[in-house]
């Protein structure tokens, strides 16, 4: 199947590991261009590097909660292709711990990221693609539908974030913008086992959760790319304002 992506350009953010990188590949192999930002510009390099360079590949480093990133990452967009088509939206995840022990400041600096950082970006790529027919992904996490237990602020931020992207999709589908949003469940990435070591006993942790999926496994990086891939294409032009869960079949809700 032919989703269209050829010659088309895609901001992915988190760009430099994980889900993120995982979904560049993908849309490189689709035909696509990408610009890749991350924070850490070592990282951006070697998963340039990773990527094969080449000039279908832009890294600028960044951060989201910086007000600044997102009208330069789009104004790179058009500067280096010409165009912009969309991004995926992927923010690094709270770090782990219960919400009642989480300061004032890793709510403030989690909510500049996580969520302001997610809004202004997808407002800036609507406006930067010229609307029609531009498609927004954010990746959220199943804590949007039901608590993460230790993930206290991400279940705090994610829920709200889910909405903005549903009143986003209202907003801007008269325009020809689609925006979704993706709800990971465990993939096999550095974030998940750095969580999964906090437990005390990573190993213990992965089997409980693996005996908790309908799968029976955590994901790999690309299962989550070829799902992306898909929304942000062409091929998903009727599909917006909705979050799709890609976690095994964990979340209970449907």
């Amino acid at each position: 199947m032919d989703v269209g992506l050829d010659g088309r350009v895609y901001l992915v953010t988190g760009g430099s590991s994980g889900l993120g990188l995982a979904t560049a590949h993908a849309l490189l192999a689709e035909g696509a261009k990408v610009v890749l930002c991350a924070r850490d510009e070592a990282r951006l390099d070697s998963a340039v590097a990773e990527l094969g360079g080449g000039d279908r590949v832009l890294a600028m480093p960044g951060d989201l909660a910086d007000a600044s990133t997102s009208g330069r990452l789009v104004a790179s967009a058009h500067a280096r292709f010409g165009r912009l088509d969309g991004a995926l939206v992927s923010v690094g995840g709270p770090p782990p711990g219960r919400s009642y022990e989480a300061s004032d400041e890793q709510w403030r600096s989690a909510f500049e990221s996580v969520f302001l950082g997610a809004l202004r970006l997808t407002t800036a790529v609507a406006r930067g693609a010229g609307f029609e027919g531009a498609s927004v992904v954010l990746v959220l996490s199943t804590s949007a539908r039901q608590p993460i237990s230790g993930l206290g602020i991400s279940n705090g931020l994610r829920p709200g974030l889910a909405m903005v992207a549903k009143e986003l999709s209202d907003e801007l589908g008269p325009s020809g913008v689609r925006v979704n949003a993706l709800l990971p469940g465990r993939f096999d990435t550095a974030r998940v086992r750095e969580i999964e070591e906090t437990s005390g006993d990573a190993a213990a942790a992965r089997e409980a959760y693996e005996e908790s999926v309908p799968l029976r496994r955590v994901g790999q990086p690309e299962e989550f790319a070829r799902v992306a891939t898909f929304l942000l294409s062409p091929a998903a032009s009727y599909v917006t304002g909705t979050a799709v869960a890609v976690d095994g079949g964990l979340t209970r809700s449907p």
